[in-house]
């Protein structure tokens, strides 16, 4: 039987590129989305992974969704914490809604997430744990005092949670895209994009799929040895 993977926020962009490469890796792959049920059945049509719906900014709507889960599929032995949301504003201007959002959907969302998960994977002796940060969880940005908060604690999360999981042979890995060629930056007008693409040294945006495959590298059985690292995936932007 393979193993079983949840990916957060994985029916668009970089969490339908994961998706899909973990089930063509062998994976059984099932995928969390918050709101948008349109794409959510258009991905599942697609690819046939299974999607199921909750936020996880909400803990027991996680610990439910989670449980329907493993009783559907089965016991979920690798974790994508994908889902994240961006609410933009210089701080001066930044509301407490937009900071609460932000932090309980990228930061709280990862807690809520791999909480109720932790006590299986350790009683198996097993689990895989990648989050997804971003390059302004490292280095800043401005307008994302909520977002860059969130992302860098996603780190500080990651490097402790590591170190509590490694005798049970769980890993808890982190990745930092830059910019990565999705629906919502190819959406950014042109030359803002341009200028975007003027910092980077590749001198491209990242494809969404190579952020999966350094998922499908992490998430692998023989991937026991790195746990508690950042792999930093920016084309040059930003050095670690």
């Amino acid at each position: 039987m393979s193993r079983v993977a949840l990916v957060t926020g994985g029916s668009r962009g970089i969490g339908a590129a994961i998706s899909a490469a973990l089930s063509e890796a062998g994976y059984t792959v099932v995928a969390n989305y918050a709101g948008n049920d349109e794409a959510a059945a258009k991905f599942t049509e697609e690819t046939g992974i299974k999607t199921y719906k909750w936020s996880v900014a909400d803990y027991d709507a996680c610990a439910a969704g989670i449980a329907q889960i493993e009783e559907e599929v089965g016991p979920i032995d690798v974790l994508v914490n994908n889902a994240g949301i961006t609410r933009d504003a210089p701080f001066h201007k930044m509301t407490r809604e937009q900071w609460s959002q932000v932090i309980d959907t990228n930061l709280s969302g990862v807690f809520n997430m791999t909480h109720p998960l932790w006590p299986r994977m350790r009683e198996r002796k097993f689990g895989r744990i990648v989050n997804i940060s971003s390059i302004n969880g490292q280095k800043g940005q401005f307008g994302q005092a909520n977002y860059s908060a969130a992302k860098a604690g996603d780190l500080g999360f990651t490097k402790a949670l590591a170190q509590e999981g490694a005798r049970a042979n769980i890993t808890v890995n982190a990745i930092c895209p830059g910019y990565i060629g999705t629906e919502m930056v190819m959406a950014v007008p042109e030359k803002v994009r341009e200028s975007i693409i003027a910092q980077i040294p590749v001198g491209r945006l990242g494809e969404p799929s190579e952020i999966a495959r350094a998922v499908v590298f992490l998430a692998a059985d023989d991937a026991g040895f790195i746990t508690g690292s950042t792999i930093t995936a920016n084309g040059g932007q930003y050095f670690v």
